[in-house]
């Protein structure tokens, strides 16, 4: 029995070595990432939502926000209460925002999240790359490094570079943990993102329950998601802005 877990431990040893010796370029990675998840990875995700603002006189807001996504590319948040109407939907490469049940405005806009926590299982490799390029990020720079104690790829920085545009993925479970880039009118800040608490759903995905956004290291909003399911079957209409106040999910 001893031999035989020594041999198991053995080939995973292995195993993850083999893997980790073909990650040599940014594209490698996100290869890799697609080959895990394609097939297992869930298609739709709804869950509630606490939000937290932190403010700079250091009051506080909370709310609840009740959100669906769709891979790949569609997100719908409704604000709650959602009887009046209010919310925001990210839906081909676009940002729609409403007001009171109406479309308050529009605009072309490719959400980082989305691409790199969701939509990077299911794009065509070359889509993948497009977006990742049109955001910025500098595909020709991936190093390794280590993130809350667990050891991950950064494509987009050298070391010691914490405000280039860049992103962190776990190394073992090959997902989306960190971004960080410029922020505010002259890109003198640092915005950074950080997907925290990571749970195995059933069928081989994962999902990060808590979200925090940071501006040079301080806390700006926080999202707490509870009631999480997967799999679940959502109506088209939920991400056509002309649904928005008849098309709902819960």
């Amino acid at each position: 029995m001893r031999y035989a877990l020594l041999l198991c431990a053995l080939l995973f040893t292995a195993t993850m070595s083999a893997r980790a010796d073909k990650i040599k370029t940014s594209e490698d990675l996100i290869r890799a990432m697609q080959q895990k998840y394609a097939k297992s990875w869930y298609k739709t995700l709804t869950f509630k939502q606490k939000t937290t603002e932190f403010h700079e006189d250091g009051t506080k807001k909370e709310s609840t926000w009740y959100e669906a996504l769709e891979v790949p590319g569609r997100l719908r948040i409704d604000f709650d209460p959602v009887t009046e109407g209010n919310g925001v939907l990210f839906a081909n490469d676009t940002l729609y925002r409403f007001k009171d049940g109406a479309q308050a405005d529009s605009r072309p806009f490719v959400h980082p999240l989305l691409v790199l926590g969701f939509d990077i299982y299911f794009m065509t490799f070359d889509d993948v790359i497009k977006k990742l390029k049109d955001l910025k990020f500098d595909l020709s720079t991936l190093r390794e490094d280590t993130w809350q104690g667990r050891p991950v790829y950064v494509v987009g920085a050298k070391q010691g570079d914490l405000h280039s545009q860049q992103f962190w993925i776990d190394k073992k479970n090959l997902y989306f943990v960190r971004m960080l880039g410029p922020a505010g009118k002259d890109g003198k800040l640092t915005q950074e993102t950080q997907f925290n608490k990571y749970f195995k759903v059933k069928g081989g995905g994962w999902v990060s329950p808590e979200v925090v956004f940071m501006i040079d290291g301080k806390p700006r909003t926080t999202e707490e998601y509870t009631e999480v399911r997967t799999d679940v079957p959502l109506d088209d209409k939920l991400f056509d802005p002309q649904y928005w106040k008849t098309a709902h999910w819960r």
